[in-house]
């Protein structure tokens, strides 16, 4: 889906470091309005339509650069280009959590590279009929208001819809949100459910979320749960949550032993009036 090039005084190229799943949908989508370039430790990689591929020498000389790794991946990638980086660059992460990337980000950065936090709230499946109405978070690091300014204006170009919160709301958020969601999914795929021809819409949409999820590397899901620091919480509160329910059920199930069969035999219906 083509969308109207939008004109905003931002550099005319910019880097996306990082080509795998979601770096290679971002370059596309920001290729269809400015000249991107991108990089990729592997060279067999494809690269996107309008995307031209660079090594990791011309990348670092772009006037922003998008770093589209994996979370776990963001501190050795920081540590090998911190310092390569030109005077007035501008760094954004595209990671699930905020926390984490924008206190590397400044560790390893020079003073003279401004850095902001953004995590797509959408990828290749959620994103894959446009991205208008879709929400793109922003967490400010260090960058001057005009900077931040631009790229609200740029993203809102877009069509989406920009939420401006801290990194610890943000993650405190996400993990009951994004975190909860890819973690139900992992275990519903795990249940090797299928399509049905009785399903409901229901169980249809239970379907979308392993979909959602499980197209993601097993990579991102571990990242998720290992570098928000509220998932643990999370995870203790679905659980208990989970073992609450079955209690109940079985509380429930428990309580006099009495015979299925005697429901049918004393013309009780289970599905409406006996008229």
């Amino acid at each position: 889906m083509n969308h109207p090039v939008i004109q905003y005084d931002l550099p005319m190229e910019i880097g996306v470091y990082g080509l795998g799943r979601f770096g290679a949908f971002w370059a596309a989508l920001l290729a269809e309005h400015v000249t991107v370039k991108g990089f990729n430790r592997s060279p067999n990689r494809p690269v996107p339509p309008r995307v031209t591929r660079v090594d990791e020498e011309e990348i670092v000389q772009c006037d922003v650069l998008f770093l589209c790794t994996s979370i776990s991946s963001v501190e050795p990638v920081l540590q090998r280009i911190g310092n390569r980086l030109k005077p007035g660059a501008l760094v954004m992460d595209t990671c699930s959590v905020k926390m984490y990337p924008l206190r590397l980000m400044g560790k390893y950065l020079p003073d003279s590279v401004e850095y902001l936090g953004t995590h797509p709230m959408f990828g290749p499946d959620s994103g894959k009929n446009g991205i208008s109405g879709l929400h793109l978070v922003m967490t400010y690091g260090r960058a001057s208001a005009e900077t931040k300014e631009k790229w609200v204006s740029f993203f809102s170009g877009l069509g989406c819809r920009v939420i401006q919160v801290s990194a610890e709301d943000h993650d405190r958020e996400a993990a009951y949100t994004q975190g909860i969601t890819h973690f139900i999914g992992r275990v519903l795929d795990d249940l090797k459910l299928k399509k049905s021809q009785i399903g409901t819409l229901g169980f249809d949409k239970l379907l979308e979320i392993i979909e959602q999820t499980c197209n993601d590397p097993w990579q991102l899901f571990i990242d998720l749960q290992r570098f928000n620091p509220y998932t643990s919480a999370m995870r203790g509160e679905l659980s208990d949550s989970l073992e609450k329910i079955m209690d109940r059920l079985e509380g429930s199930l428990d309580m006099g032993e009495w015979d299925e069969y005697d429901v049918f035999k004393s013309g009780v219906s289970h599905g409406g009036n006996n008229d």
